[in-house]
C-alpha cells in the first residue's frame, strides 16, 4: 500500500483559516491546544512521543496569522519540519517552570488586556498539562479569560477534505486485506491472543503504521464483551470470533469488526448475523447531509430488537479511533457532506452473548460511500 505522507501546506491554512472563522465568531483572540489530536490537525506535528506523560506541549492560533509553537527543546527540530515557523521552546522537564512562564508570555503578546483565550473544555475533550500549571497560567493572564472552544474545532474537524479521506481509506483497504487473512490462523485450537498478535502483524504486514487498539471477542455462539484483553481460551467449534481493529496509515484511523464462526454456526448466531447486516444496509441507505446522529441511530435501531441494548450504533472517526458525533438517541449534530463515520448496530442474542456489526463509511452529496470492504451478508465460517 502507497500513498503521498502528509498534507501540502494548502491543507493546514485551509484548516487554520476555518478554525480563524470559528474564534471570530466566537469573539476569541486567541486558541490554545493542548492535546495530540488537536496539535497534530493544525501542525502536522506526528510523533509517538505524546506516549511519554512527561512533557506537556501547546500550540497556540492566534486571530489572524500562522499557528505557534510552544513546545519542549526535543521536539523542536521535528516541528521544524511541518509548516509552523514561530516555534518556541524550553528544556524539559522543569521542575519549577515547565513552559508556563513561556507560554504566558506568549499569550500575553498575543491576547489583549482583557481579551479571550478559547479552550476545547466539552465532552471528549481534556486539557493535557498540569491543573497547577493552568492555574498558574491563568493567574499571570491577568484580566484575560478562558473561554470553551470546544464547538469552534468540532466544527471544523468533523469534515474532512478530500485528503484525508484518502488516507482513511488507504487504512481501510489494509485492514481489509488482513481481515481477508483472518482464515489463515484463526483456526480451531489457536489461542484467542494468538489470534490478536497474528491480527496485528497481517495489518502491518499490508501496510500499517501501528495498530494501537485490537479488540473483539470469542465465544459460543456469541461473545460476552468487545473491550475485554485477550485470553489464552483456545477457538473452539462453535464460537463466534469477533475481531475489531483500529489501525492506523500516517495518522488516520480505520475502525471496523467482522465475525467469524469457527467450524459451524448456530442458528441463532446466522441470524443475528443477518440481523445487523440489514440494520447496517439501513444505515447506509439512511445517511446523508442534513440528517442528524440520531436520525441515523434510529434508521438502523429499528431494525434491530427492542432489547438490542442501549449504546452507541456509531461514531466519528479520523485522527482518532472514535471522534465526534455518537449516533444515540439524544445527540442532534448536523450531518454535512464529508464526515466520516462508523455504523456500529449490535444485538443481544442472548444473556451473556452478544454481536456487533461496524462499517465505516464517508457522507457524500449523494449519501454513504463506504470506505470499509462491506462484510458478506452471510455469517462466514472458519474451518
Amino acid at each position: 500500500m502507497t500513498g503521498t505522507r502528509g498534507f501540502d501546506r494548502a491543507e493546514y491554512r485551509r484548516r487554520a483559516d476555518a478554525l480563524q472563522s470559528g474564534m471570530a465568531a466566537r469573539g476569541l483572540d486567541a486558541l490554545l491546544l493542548t492535546t495530540e489530536p488537536d496539535v497534530r490537525y493544525v501542525t502536522g506535528f506526528l510523533t509517538r512521543f505524546w506516549e511519554s506523560p512527561t512533557r506537556p506541549w501547546f500550540v497556540i492560533l492566534p486571530a489572524r496569522g500562522d499557528p505557534i509553537a510552544v513546545i519542549p527543546a526535543i521536539g523542536a527540530a521535528l516541528m521544524a519540519t511541518t509548516w509552523v515557523s514561530d516555534i518556541r521552546t524550553w528544556n524539559a522537564p522543569d521542575l519549577v517552570d515547565d513552559g508556563v512562564s513561556l507560554l504566558t508570555g506568549t499569550l500575553a503578546d498575543l491576547v489583549p488586556d482583557r481579551g479571550r483565550i478559547g479552550l476545547p473544555m466539552g465532552h471528549e475533550t481534556n486539557l493535557r498539562m498540569p491543573l497547577a500549571d493552568f492555574e498558574r497560567l491563568r493567574a499571570g493572564l491577568g484580566a484575560r479569560s478562558f473561554a470553551d472552544a470546544t464547538d469552534v474545532v468540532r466544527r471544523v474537524r468533523e469534515v474532512k477534505s478530500d485528503a484525508e479521506i484518502e488516507k482513511i481509506r488507504q487504512v481501510c483497504t489494509i485492514a481489509g486485506r488482513a481481515f481477508d487473512r483472518v482464515p489463515e490462523f484463526a483456526t480451531l485450537g489457536t489461542p484467542l491472543d494468538q489470534v490478536y498478535r497474528d491480527f496485528q502483524i497481517a495489518c502491518l504486514s499490508q501496510g500499517a503504521d501501528g495498530v494501537p487498539y485490537v479488540a473483539g471477542g470469542a465465544g459460543q455462539g456469541g461473545y460476552a464483551d468487545v473491550i475485554s484483553p485477550a485470553t489464552e481460551r483456545r477457538l473452539a467449534p462453535g464460537d463466534v470470533l469477533m475481531l475489531d481493529t483500529g489501525a492506523v496509515r500516517d495518522g488516520y484511523f480505520c475502525d471496523f469488526d467482522r465475525n467469524f464462526a469457527i467450524g459451524h454456526a448456530d442458528d441463532a448466531a446466522r441470524r443475528a448475523h443477518e440481523v445487523l447486516f440489514r440494520a447496517t444496509e439501513a444505515g447506509l441507505a439512511a445517511a446523508r447531509p442534513g440528517i442528524t446522529a440520531a436520525d441515523l441511530f434510529h434508521a438502523m435501531g429499528d431494525h434491530l430488537p427492542d432489547d438490542a441494548g442501549g449504546g452507541r450504533l456509531g461514531h466519528g472517526l479520523g485522527i482518532q479511533l472514535t471522534e465526534w458525533p455518537s449516533l444515540i438517541p439524544m445527540d442532534v449534530t448536523p450531518l454535512r457532506e464529508g464526515m466520516v463515520l462508523t455504523l456500529e448496530p449490535g444485538l443481544e442474542i442472548a444473556p451473556g452473548r452478544i454481536m456487533v456489526h461496524e462499517e465505516d463509511i464517508v457522507l457524500t452529496a449523494d449519501g454513504a460511500e463506504l470506505l470499509s470492504p462491506r462484510a458478506a451478508p452471510e455469517l462466514p465460517v472458519i474451518g
